[in-house]
């Protein structure tokens, strides 16, 4: 059994008529922008996912994560009837329907890493050819930490700029 996808229109329909919504992004990217109601609860954590009964309508950015984790999801619902919106948040907002948004959030870890590794590789470039070759040596070790990062599913880099005052 796979789950269901319900369109914006019918998701704002059975959340009037009862049903729980559940964002199953990070913390950080709830936090920036979410969808009135919706309880967050991280893929990561989402079998700490209490429910009373009643239907559950889960929901990512686009609706690919969702998708590909139906069957984690279902297994957390115990049988209540549960559905994906179709298209995640991203199709919500094109459906004129309402978000919370609060830009004085810091931007998503992802984002800030590709923000940061990008400049950091930029710079590493521009220095090996206008100072020194040798600099070239740091946008390879950026390339490496990403591919590491790609492998293992750990990045430095993320980890890092978590505990910096903006991210707190």
């Amino acid at each position: 059994m796979t789950l269901a996808t319900l369109s914006p229109a019918d998701t704002r329909a059975a959340i009037d008529a009862g049903a729980s919504l559940v964002d199953i992004r990070s913390a950080d990217k709830y936090a920036r922008e979410h969808i009135p109601g919706a309880r967050n609860v991280p893929l990561d954590r989402i079998g700490d996912l209490s429910h009373d009964g009643r239907p559950i309508v889960f929901h990512c950015k686009s609706g690919m994560r969702t998708s590909a984790n139906t069957k984690h999801l279902e297994a957390v619902t115990d049988g209540t009837p549960a559905y994906i919106l179709q298209g995640g948040i991203d199709a919500w907002r094109q459906a004129g329907l309402p978000t919370i948004t609060d830009r004085s959030q810091p931007l998503e870890i992802m984002r800030q890493v590709q923000i940061t590794a990008g400049t950091m590789v930029l710079t590493g470039v521009l220095l090996g050819l206008f100072v020194s070759p040798d600099f070239f040596g740091l946008s390879a070790f950026v390339g490496v930490g990403l591919m590491f990062a790609g492998v293992t599913g750990w990045c430095g880099m993320a980890t890092l700029l978590r505990v910096m005052p903006w991210n707190r």
